[in-house]
């Protein structure tokens, strides 16, 4: 199975539809598949749900598609670092999912394991707590959170193989692989392709199953969310 596309357009065909909820892999704009983001608004796809920690920064990441006014709803757990995203969510002109963080990564992590649902102590008494079924253990009261299982996974990593064992690079692992996970159909934007059998398995993140299509990005941009220099 060749799992290799020549560009973001072609693996994005037939995937991501109007209305589909995707998962994307980031931090910030740390390890975030920019060029599958791009080739999402380029198709022009409309009102998509997005589950990521945050929607990227004002013209850049998940940025773009709200600017495009692609996205009808974010999972997310951080609204700041984006004014347009923070000006559509108080005019109500995008429905927001407030989740924190270790849960929404426990979420998609049990989604991808086939764990419908799970307890949490975090969020109890509080308005995350709105509207779900609590249970007492130990004499600890706990709350129940419904997994995701989103149509599609958009992840980015430094390497892969032809068969698409992801390696992540440091810090832009992140919520990829649960992103990679989480998603029926998973995409994954990496740095370099290399021959089946080249990488080392015991240093392989996210194993090949859980990928089915790769696209090849040898130059990305990597943007700075913050740049603070020394003042000398």
């Amino acid at each position: 199975m060749n799992k290799i596309y020549a560009s973001a357009k072609d693996a994005l065909e037939g995937v991501v539809e109007d209305g589909v909820m995707m998962a994307v892999g980031g931090f910030g704009i740390c390890g975030i598949p920019e060029a599958l983001i791009a080739g999402v608004k380029a198709k022009g796809s409309k009102n998509l749900t997005a589950i990521s920690n945050n929607c990227g920064i004002d013209g850049y990441g998940l940025g773009i598609l709200l600017e495009s006014r692609q996205l009808k709803k974010m999972i997310c757990s951080f609204i700041g670092g984006n004014v347009e995203f923070e000006r559509q969510y108080l005019a109500k002109e995008i429905e927001v999912e407030l989740t924190p963080q270790g849960t929404l990564a426990e979420k998609l992590r049990s989604g991808g394991c086939g764990i419908p649902a799970f307890f949490t102590k975090t969020g109890v008494g509080t308005l995350i707590a709105e509207g779900k079924e609590t249970r007492d253990f130990d004499g600890e009261t706990y709350l129940m959170e419904r997994t995701l299982t989103p149509d599609v996974g958009l992840v980015k990593a430094w390497k892969a193989d032809k068969a698409g064992n992801l390696v992540y690079h440091l810090t832009a692992r992140n919520f990829n692989p649960m992103a990679a996970m989480a998603g029926r159909i998973t995409i994954a934007e990496v740095e370099e392709i290399v021959e089946n059998g080249e990488l080392d398995p015991d240093s392989i993140h996210t194993p090949g199953i859980y990928v089915h299509r790769l696209v090849l990005n040898k130059t990305p941009e990597k943007r700075i969310e913050q740049k603070t220099v020394r003042t000398e």
